[in-house]
């Protein structure tokens, strides 16, 4: 995964700041929270939540395209 501080995804445009796609998992922490969610490019985000707010600290690249039998 790499770090980012951009505002939107850099694979398909989709904002930071707007609801995820799809929320993985939530985790608390000490500081306030960690959760796991997917963007709709299906790149896997890192989001921590404290008093300054959520923000995404690291992301994977896009979910490879699925096709063909192993698709199914």
């Amino acid at each position: 995964m790499t770090s980012t501080t951009g505002t939107v995804c850099p694979h398909c445009g989709w904002p930071d700041g707007a609801e995820p796609f799809q929320v993985v998992s939530t985790h608390t922490t000490a500081a306030g929270g960690t959760v796991w969610t997917r963007c709709a490019c299906g790149s896997l985000q890192v989001r921590v939540v404290d008093d300054r707010g959520s923000r995404v600290v690291s992301r994977s690249g896009p979910s490879p395209a699925r096709s063909g039998p192993a698709a199914l």
